[in-house]
């Protein structure tokens, strides 16, 4: 099959689940021998198209800030989606495979599925909806719109997660949802050495509103009563950078939590949550919770809130870690528990983590394409 991934930004020049969802899915694909073509916003030096592991990449256009006032840009997921619209047109493909986010790609995949013949499918990463409001305000109506129309583009639906696929279906006509999973690489994971700088929580995540830092801290705080030798590291970047540092030395915590910022070598990360002994996840938007179940891979049991918008969920069951209330009190009094319960949630944690084996959801995301196109 010849293969087109759709999406703004690319891996490893940005870094998130969704990027690494499509370069891992692109790359496998390549090996088994299919035509793999990426689409998106040259962030890279030198030709605006190249080749790497068997995929091929196309840089459409020059990159442009992803995020402003601490939200994604309107303005570049409008420039990306006229963008795109010529280049992929240009060459005839089996199936597109665009993200559903941010939204206005999905319209210029539509449109050259159409002219070109080529089955469109829409991966939804996350469903909105009424989260709209919160995130825009008053017009918050507008991005509900655009979200709607956008799933009555295809009806090859396929959501990350059972979550996201419940929220999607009454958005659409066409049903099912089909749900395919992120995954990890189990093997790969299993080679790295624990680093040599230990905590008791470990949090991983881009520093926005959404992952809700500030819980974390203000639970440590409560923990800090207890035992003041807590010791907690934030992996991670972004707009609530300096408002968490702040309330780090408001709680003067400045002894026990460590941010060390972004670490683009991702070993280092699983390193660190090897010598760990809880994950915090205390956001209360999350599509699928890569970071989440990486840790678990490690044998870290998951801490995380009981939002509706909240995915991380799906992974976390009472023998792999503890789903809390969105308060501080409960988030301190999980993260004692999962603590005390490390070594015996910890095999538990790897068990569950199998069932995303990379391997496993590729050659199901193969074989969904397959039913699509006809085509092996």
């Amino acid at each position: 099959m010849k293969i087109a991934y759709v999406y703004d930004a690319v891996y490893p020049f940005t870094i998130g689940g969704v990027e690494k969802r499509i370069a891992v899915l692109s790359e496998r694909l390549a090996a088994r021998g299919h035509e793999v073509h990426v689409f998106g916003l040259k962030s890279w030096e030198g030709d605006p198209c190249f080749s790497r592991n068997g995929v091929q990449y196309h840089g459409v256009g020059h990159p442009k800030l992803l995020y402003k006032s601490g939200r994604r840009s309107i303005g570049e997921a409008i420039y990306f989606g006229l963008k795109v619209l010529i280049p992929l047109s240009r060459q005839r493909f089996d199936i597109i495979d665009c993200q559903n986010f941010p939204y206005f790609s999905c319209f210029s995949a539509f449109f050259v599925s159409r002219i070109r013949k080529t089955p469109l499918v829409i991966t939804w990463h996350e469903v909105w909806d009424n989260y709209w409001d919160y995130y825009l305000g008053l017009f918050g109506i507008f991005g509900r719109a655009i979200e709607r129309l956008t799933a009555r583009l295809s009806c090859n639906l396929v959501a990350v997660s059972d979550m996201t696929g419940n929220d999607l279906q009454p958005l659409t006509t066409c049903l099912p949802v089909t749900i395919l999973p992120n995954g990890i690489d189990i093997q790969h994971i299993d080679s790295i050495q624990p680093s040599g700088s230990g905590s008791d929580i470990l949090f991983v995540g881009r520093l926005i509103r959404e992952k809700n830092p500030e819980l974390l801290i203000n639970a440590i705080s409560i923990i800090f009563r207890e035992f003041p030798g807590i010791r907690c590291i934030i992996v991670g970047d972004g707009p609530e950078k300096e408002r968490l540092t702040g309330l780090i030395e408001k709680h003067k915590l400045g002894n026990n939590v460590t941010t060390v910022g972004f670490m683009r070598n991702h070993d280092d990360v699983i390193a660190l949550m090897k010598a760990s002994k809880v994950f915090a996840s205390p956001s209360f938007r999350e599509g699928f919770g890569m970071a989440a179940l990486e840790a678990m891979a490690c044998g870290l049991p998951v801490v995380t809130i009981n939002a509706p918008k909240n995915a991380v969920k799906e992974l976390v069951t009472g023998k792999t870690g503890i789903i809390c209330n969105p308060s501080p009190e409960s988030f301190a009094e999980a993260v004692l528990l999962c603590m005390e319960r490390k070594d015996s949630m910890g095999e538990e944690c790897k068990t569950r983590s199998l069932l995303y084996n990379w391997e496993k959801i590729v050659a199901e995301v193969e074989g969904y394409y397959s039913g699509i196109t006809g085509k092996t």
